[in-house]
């Protein structure tokens, strides 16, 4: 089906017709950015020199209404999309999400929502989420060293609220738990077999992600890198490890469970392994922006046509023709190329 730019597929006795890109990846995963905001300022995201109380972000008016969110997603779901990831800035400073999961829960086609959060607020919102239809949740934590944890949230972040979210968030049910741990050498790279040990044997999932140049003011280095196979050799040191497969087609994680069975580790290797050929994932900014890669620098309006009065068909036919003609690589293209300055930041359009 190459041809036309679309395959079918099937779940829950449906069919739906999967647009694919120039290179033949279907669109499958939607990411939701609800909310611009975060109660955190991580150095290499928000940093609070750029982000500080007199920044203007969005107004409620100018994100996408829930209402908004699940009609979009609707569209989504008949071009083949059938998992969501929720994502911020910090999700949870939206408010009434449990509302906004119960109604994309309902959305024929979609099999699977996902939440990314720092967990600040996680222990009190834990049980209506998944009373609501959320599937599962991925915490950032870089470390549980409590200077690294400080300086690594901008000074806002609380160690030990977050873990008691992420207890929390298990008593809930919503597992299997992972952990996004963005490694920066000489900042958190020494703490990393603490976090290994810490959640060894607990079923929580660890996973490392290569330090990236996502947006334009971390001032990334690749010297600040490091490689996922040199943690995966650190670790193994001590807890020998041996790979699994993937859980599915277009899985960002390599992953490797531990010899003793006491659970697995991840590694997300943008910058030294990259995984564009396998991308079926599509993003959508809080604004109603659609961005077709994590290292775009434009993206497709959504939000007018959808206020100025467009029928499904015509904002299917929007995404369609702007995912039919995505030939995004950046990763790959860095890697021969160097990296590019024009790209959207990432608390605009979640991890």
């Amino acid at each position: 089906m190459a041809d036309s730019g679309e395959k079918i597929v099937t779940w829950r006795g449906t069919r739906a017709a999967a647009v694919q890109d120039r290179l033949q990846r279907p669109l499958q995963d939607l990411r939701i950015s609800v909310m611009d905001r975060c109660n955190f300022r991580c150095p290499y995201c928000m940093p609070e020199d750029k982000y500080h109380k007199d920044f203007e972000f969005l107004k409620s008016s100018e994100r996408l209404s829930f209402e908004e969110i699940q009609r979009l997603v609707q569209v989504f779901a008949g071009l083949g999309v059938r998992k969501l990831r929720i994502t911020g800035g910090e999700p949870l400073l939206r408010p009434n999400l449990p509302d906004l999961i119960g109604d994309l829960s309902r959305v024929a086609g979609i099999e699977d929502i996902a939440l990314t959060t720092n967990g600040i607020l996680l222990a009190q919102h834990a049980a209506a989420l998944k009373a609501a239809g959320l599937a599962r949740v991925t915490v950032s934590l870089d470390s549980l060293d409590d200077a690294v944890f400080v300086a690594m949230s901008g000074g806002r972040g609380n160690r030990e609220r977050v873990l008691e979210g992420i207890r929390e968030a298990i008593s809930a049910g919503l597992t299997p738990l992972k952990i996004n741990t963005v490694v920066i050498r000489g900042v958190n790279d020494h703490t990393v077999p603490d976090l290994v040990a810490h959640f060894r044997g607990t079923g929580v999932i660890v996973r490392f992600i290569e330090y990236m140049d996502v947006g334009t003011i971390n001032h990334w280095r690749l010297a600040d890198t490091v490689p996922s196979r040199e943690l995966l050799q650190r670790i193994s040191a001590r807890w020998p490890l041996q790979p699994v497969g993937s859980n599915y087609r277009g899985e960002v994680a390599s992953r490797y469970a531990f010899a003793d069975g006491q659970g697995e580790v991840g590694f997300i290797s943008s910058v030294t392994e990259p995984f564009c050929g396998s991308c079926t994932r599509a993003r959508l900014s809080s604004d109603g922006q659609l961005f077709t890669c994590l290292f775009a620098a434009h993206g497709l309006d959504l939000k007018g046509p959808l206020r100025a009065g467009a029928s499904d068909a015509q904002l299917a036919e929007l995404v369609r023709g702007t995912w039919q003609r995505r030939e995004d690589r950046y990763s790959e293209l860095r890697a021969a190329n160097g990296p590019d300055t024009d790209k959207v930041e990432m608390y605009y359009i979640g991890g």
